[in-house]
């Protein structure tokens, strides 16, 4: 693992585009009840089947969390509060970049360390996949 730590700098990166994206996403689930808006709002897969699909949860994730609902967005999808949190602090690291030209360190790994990482992703997500399937079928959770 190497971390490389730039010149101070305000050159738009990876770290600003995901703040921006962070920061659309959260103002529009803040202001816009998309749900409610649009009829055919919901999951197919869930409509078909009856079993949520991974994503299952992640507009009220993203509801909540603009909210500061934040127990709310964990019971709807644990992960994608993870990633709503992650989208928030790009907003605040972007911000904070842009503003003072502090350095953004980029982590590099080696591709044993990608390796554990990938299969690390793919534990959390079939974890999480676990979690939505039960809280939505057991729980009733919504």
């Amino acid at each position: 693992m190497q971390l490389v730590i730039p010149s101070p700098n305000r050159r738009f990166g990876t770290v600003d585009a995901l703040g921006l994206i962070g920061l659309g996403g959260l103002l529009v689930a803040r202001f816009i009840p998309v749900a409610r808006l649009i009829p055919f709002w919901g999951c197919g897969f869930r409509r078909l089947t009856g079993i949520p699909c991974p994503g299952c949860g992640l507009t009220r994730v993203a509801e909540r969390f603009a909210h500061f609902h934040l127990l709310g967005a964990l019971k709807a999808n644990p992960l994608g509060t993870v990633a709503a949190a992650f989208f928030a602090a790009m907003v605040v690291l972007s911000v904070v970049h842009l503003t003072f030209a502090l350095p953004v360190p980029e982590l590099w790994l080696e591709a044993r360390e990608e390796r554990r990482a990938r299969w690390l992703a793919g534990i959390l997500f079939t974890l999480n996949y676990v979690w939505v399937v039960f809280s939505y079928t057991q729980l009733g959770l919504r």
